[in-house]
């Protein structure tokens, strides 16, 4: 009796030490330091769970422009990236239903056949056949939980994947709608650098005129066919940058580039405001942050399984069926045979195999714990940019209509004194040259406002609903963009 005590004394031991066998307990809160607020605006940060499950929302329909909707739909439904995206989504979820049935009772049949003769058998020498047909039953008792971490770690996986499927949605809408931005704007420069060629060119009618009266000299001329000829040029390339946006957008909407086309419109898409309020909250809906969560606690889980790999192990089995030399007499009840048996395993030498998975797997967990953080961190930096960017682009872009305004009236003064002859042709040009580059950068200015929004809410993870109101409330034209109709009229 003390003999056995010795002995189970170990085995014991590992037992006690098992049920210790978890990984550190992590708390994402943690790791980093939450901001109370945001340097930029007045939205509050406030602990809450994540929501990356949540609807993120039809947010593009804030722009106010039905071929944007139509775009992003499309984009949705065949976007290869999303599509993609949901194949692993699908995959990790067959992983996880593959770790859920090791839990489970294992079931087979079989029927075999053998023909053997020799010492080892009863007959000597004079070979017989053996036939029989079988039920085999077998469970792995999950004594420390090894399996069930196993299985926690696969599910954590497929939130992963289904966080990152969200993200990869998020990621194609909002590029689909910055191409598509990016393409009005430059429809809008198209229009203004192809009215200015018509300028320049009613000039160099007048030039011409001027030089056939003997007013002008011929160098007049040659410089205003030189404005001609390289606003034209500039012309030219924004056509080629455009088509360049349509194939982008082509690729984007699960198009063929040479299939794809669309027209050019007027750039009437509505600029949203996001609300001064929105809460905090909302970064807990971003769905790249929530997959970086969901791989770290996976990593954390398998630690766990890591750990366990030491420990014993205990299989349960069983099996039932019948064997006879003779086909006929194989089902009959004197032809039964059955067995139990039970199984504990427990390794004691690896040649340091399982310690190198324990590593292996705290080092995954290390490398998650910096991914985590630095995700949260990146998140943090492209809101506060976004939303200094567009306090400073709403500045740039009032200072920017006046300085539009204030070109328009020197071209008309410019255009009427020439054609006085009070000032020289220089005078003109440089005036129509000074406006055409203001009015270019405000509308650069015009179309990064576009962008900075549409990046904001995606920085933001989507759209929300703020409590009692619509969820967007699109903004009238900005200042610079109104002065610049009133110039253009």
């Amino acid at each position: 009796m003390k003999l056995l005590s010795h002995t189970l004394a170990p085995l014991l031991a590992a037992l006690v030490l098992a049920g210790c066998a978890t990984a550190p307990a992590i708390d994402t809160a943690t790791l980093v330091a939450t901001p109370t607020e945001f340097k930029e605006g007045a939205a509050q940060w406030t602990q809450a769970a994540p929501a990356e499950a949540r609807d993120r929302g039809t947010w593009w329909r804030a722009f106010a422009d039905p071929a944007l909707d139509t775009l992003v739909e499309r984009a949705s439904q065949q976007n290869t990236g999303i599509a993609e995206a949901a194949a692993r989504l699908a995959q990790a979820r067959a992983l996880l239903r593959s770790s859920e049935s090791d839990r489970a009772l294992q079931l087979g049949a079989g029927a075999g056949a053998t023909r053997q003769a020799g010492a080892g058998t009863a007959n000597g020498s004079t070979p017989s056949t053996l036939l029989s047909a079988n039920l085999n039953l077998s469970y792995e008792v999950d004594l420390f939980g090894k399996l069930a971490r196993a299985t926690d770690a696969a599910s954590l996986d497929a939130q992963a994947r289904a966080a990152l499927l969200q993200s990869t949605r998020l990621l194609v809408q909002a590029d689909v709608a910055q191409t598509y931005l990016a393409l009005r704007a430059l429809d809008a420069e198209r229009v203004l650098v192809r009215e200015t060629v018509d300028a320049y060119r009613n000039t160099l009618q007048l030039t011409q005129s001027r030089f056939r009266a003997g007013d002008v000299a011929e160098l007049d001329v040659v410089r205003v066919q030189t404005e001609v000829a390289a606003t034209e040029s500039e012309a030219l390339a924004l056509d080629r940058r455009r088509a360049t946006l349509e194939h982008a957008l082509a690729v984007l909407v699960g198009d063929s580039a040479s299939s794809f086309s669309l027209g050019s419109a007027d750039w009437s898409t509505a600029l949203p405001v996001i609300p001064a309020g929105v809460p905090a909250t909302v970064l807990t809906r971003r769905p790249d942050v929530a997959a970086a969560q969901s791989s770290l606690l996976a990593a954390q889980a398998r630690v766990g399984v890591a750990q366990a790999a030491w420990f014993p192990s205990l299989s349960l089995t069983a099996a039932g069926g019948f064997a006879s030399p003779e086909l006929g007499d194989v089902f009959k009840w004197s032809a039964r045979a059955w067995g139990v048996g039970a199984l504990l395993s427990l390794p004691l030498l690896d040649g340091g195999r399982r310690e190198a998975g324990v590593q292996a797997a705290q080092a995954q967990l290390d490398g998650a714990t910096a991914q985590y953080r630095g995700q949260v961190l990146a998140a943090f930096q492209e809101v506060e940019d976004q939303l200094s960017a567009l306090r400073l682009l709403e500045q740039q872009a009032q200072a920017q209509g006046r300085a539009v305004a204030s070109s328009s009236r020197a071209t008309v003064l410019s255009d009427s004194r020439y054609r006085n002859g009070l000032v020289s042709q220089l005078d003109l040009l440089d005036a129509r040259r000074s406006e055409l580059s203001n009015r270019r950068q405000a509308l650069n200015v015009r179309s990064a406002q576009y962008q900075s929004t549409v990046t904001l809410i995606r920085a933001l993870g989507g759209g929300w609903d703020a409590p009692g109101k619509a969820s967007w409330e699109p903004a009238p034209l900005n200042l610079a963009v109104r002065q610049q109709a009133e110039v253009s009229r």
